[in-house]
């Protein structure tokens, strides 16, 4: 009986400990003071983070002002923008993150794309997140909107749109994922 005992609770902590190595908390929406840009988001984040201030000074202004080519937009929601998945590495100090951010969120919602298809990972300013959430996207700048399909990347938006508009170029990405020519390439 003893020896059952032993056995028992040896496996039990085995268990516990292989469990509890294998589940990672998530920590979403971190902010940490920094000296030289004051308030910084940091790792996972969802929208409502950049409804608060500071960051709503920036966010909420260049969300309003933006207009959306339509002529864009009607092609994004022909093309199915909303079968793909997006990730979006941005920095809360940067300026081009000031200016596309708000962009990207309003043709995102203009389209009804679905929030758990975007993650959004802020980094500092070596373009790092507290848990190395960026490190599978080799950032280099930011923003980086980054384009997925079936978890495969077929394109990416860095700093600032080639076309000048965020939306032509989302859209341009998903029309070479859809062009008949890159099944015949295969």
């Amino acid at each position: 009986m003893k020896n059952f005992a032993k056995i028992f609770i040896t496996a039990s902590t085995l268990l516990l400990t292989v469990q509890s190595c294998q589940s990672q908390k998530v920590v979403v929406n971190r902010e940490v003071e920094t000296t030289n840009d004051g308030k910084m988001l940091l790792g996972h984040q969802t929208k409502d983070q950049l409804l608060k201030a500071p960051y709503s000074e920036w966010y909420s202004p260049q969300h309003a002002d933006y207009a959306i080519d339509q002529k864009a937009l009607a092609e994004l929601k022909k093309e199915k923008l909303n079968s793909y998945n997006m990730v979006l590495v941005m920095g809360t100090w940067c300026e081009d993150s000031h200016r596309e951010v708000p962009r990207l969120f309003k043709i995102l919602e203009a389209t009804g794309f679905p929030d758990a298809k975007l993650t959004m990972i802020a980094v500092n300013r070596k373009y790092e997140a507290p848990g190395g959430e960026e490190g599978p996207y080799n950032i280099q700048r930011v923003p980086t909107i980054i384009v997925q399909k079936y978890g495969k990347e077929i394109g990416r938006v860095i700093e600032t749109p080639t076309s000048g508009y965020l939306e032509r170029d989302l859209l341009e990405i998903i029309k070479r994922d859809n062009s008949p020519i890159k099944d015949l390439l295969k």
